[in-house]
């Protein structure tokens, strides 16, 4: 039963990281099982179809980014400090991908949801799912900010999914020019789109 469990794993790892550099599409069931060292047969023991196992790449991934996101927004600092430090994490990321793999990954998500979303259904609405929670996470810390009267927006659900978008836009930049300096604006963008109270320069001295 364990070696069963095992060669489970083994595929949803292998699976992973063959989607992150290659795509979806792209892949077959054969190259899967190989890279993850098991037989064939053992595929369907696990999932009923390829669609199914990238749902549960996709969920794994989720699980796995998820933690880092609640640590980083739910953690000491200001709320501007915290959202910061998402945006640096982030970056911290692609920039350790790349010099593992040669070149900018990007984001899991933001690439199947280009690759995907016209395609399949389920694949469409589990990445609406995942973007919406991400949403939900970073409005919370938007409302505090503005009930400390750090930013000026209206509307905190909307402020917060423009945040998300320029964050995943700039991930794809910065995958697309395989260039993690793409994200050196995130900071200065999302101040912008919050209407963030930036403290004044201290004047010069005479």
């Amino acid at each position: 039963m364990g070696r069963t469990s095992d060669a489970g794993q083994k595929i949803l790892a292998a699976a992973q990281s063959l989607i992150e550099l290659r795509g979806y599409s792209a892949l077959g069931v054969a190259e899967i099982c190989k890279a993850a060292g098991v037989p064939k047969g053992s595929f369907y023991y696990f999932y009923e179809s390829k669609e199914a196992l990238a749902l549960a790449v996709l969920d794994e991934h989720w699980a796995q980014e998820r933690q880092g996101w609640t640590r980083i927004l739910t953690g000491d600092g200001e709320p501007l400090q915290r959202l910061r430090q998402l945006f640096e994490a982030t970056q911290a990321d692609q920039h350790a991908g790349q010099q593992s793999c040669g070149t900018v990954s990007g984001c899991l998500f933001g690439n199947l949801t280009l690759e995907m979303s016209n395609q399949t259904e389920a694949i469409r609405e589990r990445l609406q799912q995942i973007f919406e929670a991400q949403v939900d996470m970073v409005d919370k810390v938007v409302a505090e900010a503005r009930e400390r009267g750090d930013v000026t927006v209206a509307d905190t659900r909307e402020a917060a999914r423009s945040v998300v978008a320029q964050l995943e836009g700039q991930v794809l930049f910065a995958k697309l020019y395989n260039n993690v300096q793409r994200l050196d604006t995130l900071w200065a963008n999302c101040l912008a789109l919050l209407g963030a109270r930036v403290p004044e320069a201290a004047p010069a001295a005479v």
